[in-house]
């Protein structure tokens, strides 16, 4: 079927779709001419490693002809995007670099946000890769200029009042003013203007000792202390007035590492950088890279690109200055760029690799030992604590390399009966895929024995599915994973020192994590809404006064009982201490 295709395509520029013998979309690739670029994986025997195994996956394969290179390399990217083919090159599975957002409203609102487009009305800071250090910026600007908090405004305040993060303005007419004063002063603290906020609050915490006030003076202190943390970040300062981006690659030994210099003003804020493999031109795969990047991040005033590239596609499609040094302090940019480049892919590339050819041996040995392939492996668990806030977790590894994009969480209805949660999971994950008809898995792995195998075999035969195989990871008796069972309850005897046995053992850690990692949220979550709420004499002010004076329902557990009693009364903090004592 291939060889009558590849005669009908047309020398015209377009996208085209590799797929699998289950027709899913595994490479997408755009090109000038397709027929050129589409007869050349199948022509010849010169292919690396990389592309001979991309190669011997594709059965089928479409094409869709556009009307210039712009439309094709943004229709690839939508076509990467919807598909999330296995082997493309893919920025971040799909993430972007949070920002933080300053709303211009009347009553404005500060939040830590991905999607840069969304609201025009706003001014956007970053991007911040490393998310903790946005999250702790985020928190000390809250803590020093209470914006409004709140989506939607209503007529009443709540909590974020009490506890000072807020001046009411769904209930007390505000002085606007205040709003412009406080919006100029994060727009400046923000752009590293930070002594204006340093010198109020030293006055602050001065003022506060003086009186006494020994506890608000700590809080001055803990604010000064977190401003010297989040401004101590070690920038590399070049001559630059603008935000400007430099990207750049190296290749070598079939993998492609790309870096990404981020500047603001001079300040190198943060390196990017992705060692992938390689499976088409260079070139293309890395210009098709800079399009996947800016469709999830905000395009800099000046993107500076290594000289000798075909720009012509990607100048219509970003709206930015784009450079090609030949000379100068920018060429010197270039050429670090590609220096991280070849560090990170020298740094790497052994990891990388090695952990490829043990994923290899791994399948190989996995695929002997049962007779089934290896392509797809499904694992299933379940979580819950006495039955309460009960989930089930689905994660994919495909060819041993783990797929987080087809994850899935599932809240279950059966409370601490395992049994029925693992078929009500198993249920839903293989209905869906026959009434949808997508991809089924080619072996599902149940966290338990026969037990676990009996649930899910039960939903298999219920569902008039034979192509999967079965197969359960059982605990010893100190609940260490000990044997391999299949759907006839066969144990597989397996080296304890094989790739296999060490590939079993992290896809089962990685199905448990993402199990009990849900299964917290939802506790803490449940935690957070309802704990005060169910001890008695405890109304909405009292909760109030408490967490107003606390902080956080933590601080409320650790407190002593005269501390609680000063607070909302003796019979009150009683109540509050004699609860939490149980708790512990």
């Amino acid at each position: 079927m291939i060889k009558e295709k590849l005669l009908t395509l047309p020398m015209e520029p377009g996208c085209y779709l590799m797929k699998d013998k289950n027709g899913q979309v595994i490479y997408v690739g755009k090109a000038k001419k397709l027929k050129n670029r589409v007869n050349s994986y199948f022509r010849g025997s010169s292919h690396d490693n990389k592309t001979t195994k991309l190669i011997n996956n594709i059965v089928d394969f479409d094409y869709i002809v556009t009307n210039s290179e712009k439309e094709a390399l943004i229709l690839e990217y939508n076509l990467i995007k919807h598909h999330k083919p296995r082997f493309n090159v893919m920025f971040m599975d799909d993430s972007s670099y949070p920002y933080l957002r300053l709303t211009n409203e009347k009553y404005p609102t500060f939040k830590l946000v991905r999607d840069t487009k969304r609201m025009k009305n706003a001014k956007y800071f970053g991007p911040y890769p490393n998310v903790g250090y946005a999250r702790e910026l985020l928190s000390l600007i809250e803590k020093i200029y209470p914006l409004r908090k709140c989506k939607n405004m209503g007529s009443k305040v709540c909590l974020y009042y009490h506890i000072g993060l807020c001046l009411g303005p769904c209930e007390f007419e505000i002085d606007s003013k205040i709003y412009e004063e406080m919006t100029a002063e994060i727009t400046s603290f923000l752009n590293g203007n930070t002594k204006k906020v340093v010198k109020e609050l030293i006055k602050k915490r001065d003022a506060f000792a003086e009186k006494l006030l020994f506890e608000k003076a700590d809080e001055m202190q803990t604010l000064l202390e977190s401003i010297e943390h989040v401004t101590a970040e070690n920038y590399m300062q070049i001559d630059l007035e603008k935000s400007t981006d430099v990207f750049a690659y190296y290749i070598d030994k079939g993998y492609v590492s790309i870096i990404g210099l981020l500047y603001n003003k001079g300040k190198l804020l943060h390196k990017h950088q992705i060692l992938k493999p390689i499976y088409d031109d260079v070139e293309e795969t890395f210009i098709s890279y800079i399009v996947q990047y800016y469709q999830l991040n905000r395009v800099p005033k000046e993107l500076i690109l290594p000289y000798g590239l075909n720009l012509n596609a990607l100048n219509e499609v970003l709206e930015t200055k784009i450079i090609q040094p030949q000379r100068g302090e920018k060429k010197k940019l270039i050429e670090l760029a590609i220096e991280n480049a070849k560090i990170n892919l020298d740094q790497n590339f052994e990891v990388v690799n090695k952990q490829e050819a043990l994923n290899e041996i791994a399948l190989e040995q996995l695929s002997a030992l049962i007779q089934c392939n290896t392509n797809r492996i499904e694992l299933f668990d379940i979580s819950h604590t006495a039955g309460k806030s009960a989930v089930g977790a689905q994660v994919v590894f495909v060819d041993g390399i783990a797929s987080k994009k087809d994850y899935r969480l599932y809240k279950v209805s059966n409370k601490n009966n395992d049994f029925a949660n693992m078929q009500e999971i198993i249920y839903r994950r293989l209905f869906n895929a026959k009434k949808n008809k997508t991809i089924f898995p080619d072996i599902i792995i149940v966290d338990g024995g026969k037990n676990q195998i009996t649930a899910a075999k039960e939903i298999l035969e219920a569902l008039e599915i034979s192509s999967i195989c079965l197969l359960g990871l059982a605990k010893n008796e100190k609940h260490q994973t000990s044997t391999l069972i299949n759907d006839r309850f066969e144990a597989y005897d397996i080296d304890r020192e094989s790739e296999l046995f060490y590939l079993l053992i992290n896809m089962q850690d990685e199905v448990h994590r993402f199990a009990i990692s849900y299964h917290k949220r939802l506790r803490e979550k449940k935690f957070k809404e309802s704990i005060l709420d169910e001890i008695e004499n405890i109304g909405l002010k009292r909760k109030q006064k408490l967490l107003s004076h606390f902080k956080t329902v933590n601080k409320i557990k650790e407190a002593s009982l005269d501390q609680l009693s000063e607070v909302i009364g003796r019979k009150s903090g009683q109540a509050v201490y004699e609860f939490f004592k149980k708790e512990r």
